[in-house]
Order: C-alpha cells, then structure tokens, then sequence
C-alpha cells in the first residue's frame, strides 16, 4: 500500500492523533526512571507497549535518543522495530535536510524498509530549496513511506523565514505548492505532507495539498480543538495532531497513558 493509503487505513482504524516518543530528561523523572541508558529503554518499551495498535500514528523524536550515543541510537531503532507491523505508523522525527549524496544517504538511514532505522515516514526541512528534498521523496516512493516537510511551525523565529517572500508567494506558500504538485492525482492521499503548528497565527496559504498534515502543539503547548478549524479550516480533514507530553505525563502506567490518548482524541474530535 501507499503511505497515501496507509494513512487513510490508519486514520479509519484508530483515528488522526498522533501520539509523541519524547524521553525528555523532565519526563524521565516523572515516571521515576533515570536520566539514562536504562531509564531510556524502560520508557520507550513502555510507550510502545501503550500505544502500538492503539494510535494511529507514533512520532519518536530522534534527538531524545541521539543524546544518549550510540546506546540511544540502538534504542530508537528497536523502538521503530517494535512499532512496525502493529498497524500504528511511524513518523519519525529528525527534521533532517541536505543535498546532494549526504540527503540520499539520510533517506536511505530512515525510509529504505531494510534499513534498522526505517520508520514508515520522516521530517525534514526544506529550507536549503525544496529541489534538495528529491532524495528523500524518491526514497519514500520506492519504499511506501512518507515525508512531512516543515512549512508553517509555531516557534516564534520559523515566521522570518517561512513568511518571507519569494517573489508574488510566502516562502510557506512555496513549500504547500511543491507538496500539491507533488501529490498531484494521488488516490486515497498523497504520501508528502506538510508540517504546521497548531498554535500559529493566522495565515492566508492555501493547506489542501492533497496529502497529510502533521499539527504539533496539541495539549501542552497550548493548541486547542479551536485550533483545528482556526488553524487549518477546509484542511481539518487532513491533520494528524501530535500530542507529546500531554499524552506521557499520564506514564509509567500503561492503562492510564491508554486512557490520556483516548481524552485528548475525544476532546479534539469534539471540538
């Protein structure tokens, strides 16, 4: 299947919330765990234990790992190891950008399905032009994956760039017009999405790209079921909203982080 069509299967099957893996030192000693090799370990099996098959969507954030060197590094492989097959996709968050042979190098670490570090779709920054993202886009066709490309982000330094101009359009704008073209004619969905923040201001882009959203800044960092029409009005369709320590303060317990997705996806469905 397409990632395109993966993502519709998993939206119908557990719904659009997309749940974060972000063992953040803070976090680590709220669920009584050390800040270290160990205590990364126990916290990733626990949230794969909680949320594979349960979420539709899981987001690991690389760099929670990447501190702890290779040891992390070899956690987070077996954490995107154990999530694949469990019907819950993978998106895995390392907003990675580059050119030339190094971005075909990054793509292949993270979308070829042999890799031990292939998760079902990647993040990645656009912002050396979006030429440079070929790689990654060619990688995620061969192998059924997707890409998430920033495009409009919530902290309060992306806005000098990504609202810049280039020519007539936002540099924003430009970005959403390459992912349109690129998931032109694609049926159920696209397989290249667009990164925008929940909690932005307003805008006047255009997000039917015919492919996913993914909203960070649900829950803790103050993004609201308002949000979703606010935000992303005729696009609402689209979006995946991420949610990361609104859904893990809830931890260790496996039920009760059950239980903290479950809320937060009624009250942004609700909304």
């Amino acid at each position: 299947m397409s990632f395109g069509s993966r993502v519709a299967a998993a939206r119908s099957a557990y719904g659009p919330l997309c749940v974060g893996i972000d063992p953040h030192a803070s976090l680590l000693e709220q669920w009584g765990l050390g800040d270290d090799l160990d205590g990364l370990e126990r916290f990733a099996a626990t949230c794969v234990e909680a949320f594979a098959g349960r979420v539709g969507f899981v987001k690991p954030q690389s760099a929670f790992f990447e501190r702890f060197g290779a040891a992390g590094v070899a956690v987070l492989e077996r954490t995107l190891q154990d999530l694949r097959h469990t019907g819950s996709l993978t998106i895995l968050d390392v907003k990675r950008g580059d050119i030339g042979t190094t971005a075909a190098a990054y793509a292949d670490a993270y979308l070829d399905e042999d890799s031990p570090m292939a998760a079902d779709a990647v993040t990645v920054s656009p912002y050396l032009g979006f030429g440079s993202l070929t790689p990654f886009l060619a990688a995620a066709e061969r192998n059924d994956g997707g890409v998430f490309v920033l495009a409009l982000t919530s902290n309060p330094e992306g806005a000098q760039v990504q609202r810049a101009t280039s020519g007539e359009r936002t540099v924003a704008g430009v970005v959403l017009d390459e992912l349109r073209a690129a998931n032109d004619g694609a049926t159920p969905l696209g397989a290249f999405g667009a990164v925008v923040g929940a909690t932005i201001e307003a805008h006047d882009e255009d997000l039917a790209i015919n492919g996913p959203i993914l909203a960070p800044g649900f829950g803790a960092q103050g993004g609201s079921a308002a949000d979703l029409e606010r935000v992303f009005g005729a696009s609402t369709d689209l979006v995946l909203p991420s949610v990361s320590r609104e859904v893990l303060a809830a931890g260790p317990d496996v039920a009760a982080l059950r239980d903290a997705a479950e809320r937060v996806a009624t009250e942004l469905l609700r909304g």
